[in-house]
């Protein structure tokens, strides 16, 4: 069947009616809070605090990390698709741009309404849980990487986002679970969110773009750079919100150790698994991510550094076999294609996170906390003020039910819109390629060896490509090493 992929007039309209509605919505609601204000001058002299004490100062160093997360560690991780880099790094930024403004507003509405005036007061702390409610989306890309159109994705942003804000409402104030990294409100959501879109969206025929779903070397590289960016920022991440002090102490250091661990156990399964007991690529650049996302919830717990890195060794088995067992069969039989595998990465380590976080808080003694410890760890305060650390381990659970259930049904319903034949979605032949949306250069047909001067030529061109090849693999090196130069010094430069 021939699908019409013109999105002419499609995308130019949406984006500019969203930015257009997104600059009336912020002149209405949006404003800065008493500390990024110009009244921040009384405010400090009134409240006997000094400008190092402006949360920017506390929180900016994380958010720059966490942004670098959502940009350039989920974009590159998603460019190893041969044909379809243009896709995974230009939507990501596409979705993203547009998703942290909507988030702004969705989240302001539940969490920073000033009803004394009606607005919404935003900081730095805000810009960071946008950037994590854009996460969620980024995620469920991830399912359906190739297979939609960027309308589709801006349509499976708006409600992705909406969905997300109203569960993290539930999850956070309603039901008062703690979630510092996000396994159940992020993850989990996002997770489920995404295999449930792409179930609606079943592809019987997917197998004729068969020859574009697989990676070639440099894709491969492109990609590990994406991992190595989430990888080493991923403390940050799951810190970023924490209570200053012990607890974003805390939740760094029971990342940095579960990170660790799963590393080792997931290039354990991969050599184990394989013939010769050779790597697989995928397994390396997304189950060694896993531990990160399993021990968001708990991050900030007394989770004990041992307990993290039994945490990371756990996921990065579960992971591991899921990339080789579990997606398969559920292709197979439960006809849901998952083209990056977010089931592995995001939704089985989010719900084990969840369980561990549920758990942990359960288990949690005035002995190890301390009496003041365990109030301010998991804000057992106003109306939670009575609340016993066991009742705290069933609202964990419930609030890990609550994720799964908004990432189900939210997915269907939205799967069920993006099934309307007014999208300019690929078709089934021409998925995971670049060009029905981008000016991408085709690929140049092999030349069929016939006689001796041909084959010399074939030789040389192969000689060359050769050389071109040696030569892009060390412009990735260069690429790679001055985007870390320049993160860092731009990082060093704030801090001095």
């Amino acid at each position: 069947i021939t699908k019409n992929t013109n999105v002419r007039l499609s995308l130019p309209a949406v984006c500019i009616v969203w930015q257009t509605a997104m600059i009336i919505l912020f002149g209405v609601f949006i404003r800065y809070n008493e500390e990024s204000d110009t009244h921040w001058v009384e405010y400090r002299k009134e409240n006997n605090l000094s400008d190092i004490q402006n949360d920017f100062y506390f929180r900016y160093p994380s958010f720059q990390d966490v942004h670098v997360m959502i940009f350039v560690g989920f974009g590159f991780l998603m460019t190893f698709l041969q044909r379809y880099s243009f896709g995974a790094v230009g939507f990501n930024f596409l979705i993203a741009a547009f998703g942290l403004q909507w988030a702004l507003l969705m989240q302001g509405w539940f969490h920073s309404l000033d009803y004394t005036d009606g607005k919404i007061k935003i900081g730095v702390e805000n810009l960071i849980n946008a950037d994590f409610c854009v996460a969620g989306c980024l995620i469920a890309y991830g399912a359906v990487l190739g297979k939609v159109s960027p309308v589709q994705l801006l349509v499976l942003t708006l409600f992705g986002i909406t969905l997300f804000a109203v569960e993290e409402y539930i999850i956070l104030d309603l039901i008062h679970a703690k979630d510092a990294g996000g396994s159940m409100v992020i993850h989990t959501f996002g997770g489920y969110y995404g295999l449930s879109i792409s179930w609606m969206l079943y592809r019987p025929n997917l197998d004729q773009s068969n020859r574009l779903q697989s990676s070639v070397y440099h894709s491969d590289v492109f990609a590990m750079i994406g991992t190595l960016f989430l990888w080493m920022f991923w403390p940050s991440f799951n810190s970023a919100i924490t209570d200053h002090g012990d607890g974003q102490h805390r939740a760094a250091i029971n990342t940095y150790l579960a990170l660790a661990s799963t590393v080792l156990t997931t290039v354990a399964v991969s050599s184990l698994f394989q013939k010769h007991g050779k790597l697989d690529m995928v397994h390396i650049q997304n189950s060694t991510l896993a531990g990160g996302v399993a021990v968001g919830t708990a991050a900030e717990f007394m989770l004990m550094p041992y307990g993290s890195l039994i945490v990371g060794f756990c996921c990065g088995i579960i992971s591991t076999l899921g990339y080789i067992f579990l997606t398969p069969f559920m292709e197979k039989y439960l006809k849901i294609q998952d083209t990056c595998g977010i089931h592995n990465l995001h939704a089985m380590p989010g719900v084990i996170g969840g369980i561990v976080g549920a758990i942990t808080a359960a288990a949690a003694t005035e002995s190890v906390y301390g009496a003041e410890g365990l109030r301010n760890t998991f804000d057992f305060e106003g109306e939670f003020a009575d609340r016993s650390t066991s009742k705290q381990g069933g609202h964990q659970a419930a609030g890990l039910c609550v994720a799964i259930c908004f990432g189900v049904g939210g997915g269907i319903l939205v799967g069920f819109i993006l099934r309307l034949p007014i999208w300019g979605d690929p078709a089934d032949d021409n998925c995971f390629n670049d060009e029905p949306y981008w000016e991408a250069t085709p690929p140049q047909d092999k030349m069929s060896p016939k006689s001796g001067t041909i084959n010399s030529l074939n030789f040389s061109l192969h000689f060359v490509s050769l050389k071109m090849f040696c030569f892009t693999s060390i412009e990735h090196i260069i690429i790679f090493l001055n985007l870390i130069f320049f993160f860092f010094f731009v990082k060093t430069e704030f801090i001095i």
